[in-house]
């Protein structure tokens, strides 16, 4: 039974990864657009770049006060932290499956 939640889990991780790739770039677009310049600019290859995605978990878009920025970054942010989540979890069921 462990092993199945753990499994509901990943698709919870999944369905975050899903929501993510479709928030994130863009986000970053309306960075690129808007913001250009700024020290939000992560400029190419931000998807995977370990600094954007730390500014984004941190809410790093709230400081540009932009209400469309806000609204495609939040959601981005939601769907990372419901990756992380899941996946945690997920591998902390299925540690404790091995356990018991």
């Amino acid at each position: 039974m462990l092993l199945f939640f753990a499994l509901c889990f990943v698709g919870v991780a999944i369905a975050g990864a899903s929501a993510f790739v479709i928030f994130w770039p863009l986000t970053l677009v309306h960075i690129r657009d808007r913001h250009a310049g700024t020290e939000a600019d992560f400029g190419p290859g931000a998807f995977i770049d370990p600094a954007a995605l730390r500014w984004l978990l941190s809410g790093g878009y709230r400081s540009v006060r932009d209400g469309s920025l806000s609204g495609l970054a939040t959601p981005a942010r939601i769907s990372l932290f419901t990756v992380i989540a899941g996946l945690s979890m997920a591998a902390l069921l299925w540690l404790l499956a091995e356990v018991a």
